[in-house]
């Protein structure tokens, strides 16, 4: 294809991959984002079907211009089929479509920081605790935390090396206020932002049909920025590129 000489013999080298997990290994402003785009674009022109393509980015505005760059190339009503996206973005649509497997209604609210943090300070009241040791922000940022790294709240409870610490820091009773939290967000019908990667995860992992459907659209995935995932994403991946393999990142 004409456009793939717009790419040096690497960057050309690793957008001709068309099949098996590819991993781009590049310093910053050398062409990975220009790498994976083009890839994408002659994935298309080989006849790739635009919907069993999933691209990941850390930006709605990278995933803008991604889609943007690949519309020139082989035609906007062919790029617009392409599942292109946050993480956040793509697992919240998703989730808005299979919400009632984890009995979630389909118009969940999607709770911002703001919102969880005034939740998480009238957990923090109604449950008698000190706000000067139990700071909304910091108990915030443990739930995050543990979200991030695939831990509910019956986990977390469960977790002796998460509680030892948090007893250590003098804050014994988080995992209390995360299960308040946890409660109120689903009696709520809301998910905050990590619950969109956790909750997806759950998803994947307790409904067979709905992993097995999701790992047979998405038959080819490309990571931007892949060294920025964290373990709920990483796993998340795991699972989706398990049949296909075929993951570029």
């Amino acid at each position: 294809m004409e456009f793939l000489n717009d790419l040096n013999t690497p960057q050309k080298a690793a957008a001709e991959h068309l099949r098996g997990p590819m991993m781009v290994i590049a310093g910053a402003g050398s062409g990975k984002t220009r790498v994976l785009t083009y890839r994408i674009a002659n994935l298309i022109s080989k006849g790739i079907d635009p919907f069993s393509i999933l691209a990941l980015t850390f930006t709605n505005k990278a995933a803008k211009e991604m889609k943007l760059r690949i519309g020139k190339v082989v035609g906007d009503n062919e790029a617009r089929h392409l599942m292109m996206g946050t993480f956040h973005s793509i697992f919240a649509r998703i989730l808005r479509i299979e919400s009632d497997r984890i009995n979630y209604p389909h118009n969940f609210t999607i709770y911002d920081s703001q919102d969880s943090r005034a939740l998480i300070k009238d957990i923090i009241k109604g449950l008698g605790l000190d706000d000067k040791v139990y700071k909304v922000a910091a108990v915030a940022n443990r739930i995050s935390g543990a979200k991030n790294n695939l831990i509910n709240a019956a986990h977390y409870v469960n977790h002796s090396e998460i509680q030892a610490e948090d007893k250590q820091a003098g804050k014994p009773r988080i995992a209390d206020v995360f299960k308040a939290y946890e409660i109120r967000c689903f009696r709520a019908g809301a998910m905050d932002f990590d619950d969109l990667l956790l909750k997806f995860y759950e998803l994947l992992r307790q409904v067979p049909e709905c992993l097995s459907r999701y790992q047979q659209k998405f038959r080819y995935i490309l990571i931007d920025e892949y060294q920025d995932t964290n373990p709920a994403q990483y796993e998340i991946i795991k699972l989706l590129g398990a049949m296909h393999e075929n993951v570029c990142n």
